[in-house]
């Protein structure tokens, strides 16, 4: 602890996460750490800063112990196999966070592209007459698929992709996890006042007012659905 780097960490370490810090005490021992004859304990850290990252007991079953950051500083600067291996582990492990945000992403899109097949059926069914040709039956079904987007995201997919002519993809590859859970219930209401006769207009404005109330409901549990993810 003579060395101003290891100060320095464990003085942030405390500002940032103990209020009864003394930053006082600290920039004394930070201005003097590095000269020949300057020396400190622990426990004088402890004392003279009221530091809570480190503890240290005297006795048969006592030693200095400090908090897992502080610990793991100290461990990469004695040991270099020791910091490669940290690093490695963190990489890992941000690759997995990585990997599960993309599963889960790809899950609600893959859902939403099942729940299309629903959604295209009933227009089949219902909104189509036998008689139109294949180039009009797919204008039908782009037709109810910007009404979708309308309700949810306020725009047309021509009307986003005029807004982002350089974005790989289109509008509902950009869309938040949320979007997507919201869209693929929607796909399964609009099939539904489909099949019960509703016109478009109509069904338009409940699917917005159900897209608004189902995106304040998944943004007011944000911080639930964050530890889902």
């Amino acid at each position: 602890m003579r060395t101003r780097g290891a100060i320095e960490f464990c003085g942030l370490w405390e500002q940032l996460n103990n209020p009864n810090f003394k930053g006082i005490e600290f920039d004394a021992f930070k201005n003097e750490s590095g000269s020949n004859s300057f020396t400190l304990t622990p426990q004088k850290w402890i004392d003279s800063t009221n530091a809570i990252g480190i503890i240290s007991k005297s006795g048969r079953y006592g030693g200095t112990y400090a908090h897992r950051d502080i610990a793991f500083e100290f461990a990469t600067w004695i040991s270099a196999e020791f910091k490669f291996y940290f690093i490695k582990e963190f990489q890992r492990l941000k690759e997995d966070e990585n990997d599960r945000l993309k599963l889960s992403w790809n899950l609600q899109r893959t859902l939403a592209k099942v729940n299309y097949h629903i959604h295209t059926d009933a227009i089949k069914a219902n909104l189509i007459p036998a008689t139109l040709s294949k180039e009009k039956i797919n204008f039908m079904y782009a037709d109810e698929a910007d009404m979708l987007n309308m309700a949810l995201f306020g725009k047309t997919a021509l009307q986003w992709r005029g807004e982002n002519p350089n974005a790989d993809g289109n509008i509902r590859d950009f869309a938040t996890i949320e979007q997507l859970v919201v869209l693929s219930n929607l796909e399964s209401i609009n099939a539904m006042l489909i099949h019960q006769g509703f016109p478009q207009t109509e069904r338009l404005a409940k699917l917005n007012q159900i897209a608004i109330s189902q995106m304040n409901s998944l943004l007011k549990h944000q911080k639930s659905i964050d530890k889902m993810k």
